[in-house]
């Protein structure tokens, strides 16, 4: 994973709060239901969180998730405009950079063809609103699978687990808004 000069990787910013706060691995894993190998994965660099990951970790640390959201060192103007970060299996753009100390978070989403999470569920206190811009996705919540295309959207609790796929032969692109109190 290439380092931005002057950019703190994530994983290094959530071990260094970690450590601050002196939490440890197993208080964390409790916390948001993460494995310890995965936390260690992230905390390396080796695995790159997703959003719903990012805010469960925040939550856990008692830190703004724009801490961890946006790019570390970006002066105000530069955050508020848009820019693309990847994990493993999606791109994501912050649609609200400047929404710092706010419940409500929008990001326009970016779903590879046939592409999926990496089987890790997601799970977050507050609630999600998604909505297809384009191709057709599958979101699953809890054991229901909802099937969306172009214009179809959803809006559910996020405290239950879920999970994103693109079931399409092109790339999906959504909106996704969460609100985490």
């Amino acid at each position: 994973m290439a380092k931005k000069k002057g950019i703190t990787p994530i994983g290094k910013r959530i071990r260094r709060i970690r450590l601050d706060k002196k939490m440890t691995l197993d208080t964390i894993a409790n916390e948001t239901g993460l494995s310890k190998e995965f936390i260690k994965k992230i905390e390396a660099g080796d695995k790159r969180p997703s959003v719903g990951t990012l805010l469960q970790i925040s939550r856990t640390l008692h830190i703004d998730s724009n801490f961890l959201l946006k790019e570390q060192g970006d002066a105000l103007e530069e955050r508020s405009k848009a820019y693309t970060k990847r994990t493993d299996n999606y791109a994501y753009t912050p649609l609200t950079p400047t929404a710092e100390n706010k419940h409500l978070k929008a990001f326009k989403i970016v779903v590879g063809a046939k592409k999926s999470h990496d089987g890790v569920g997601f799970q977050h206190d507050g609630e999600e609103f998604t909505y297809v811009l384009k191709g057709k996705v599958e979101v699953k919540v809890g054991d229901h699978i909802n099937k969306l295309k172009k214009g179809d959207s959803l809006h559910f609790n996020s405290g239950i687990k879920h999970d994103l796929k693109n079931t399409g032969k092109t790339d999906a692109e959504l909106i996704v808004v969460v609100y985490a109190p």
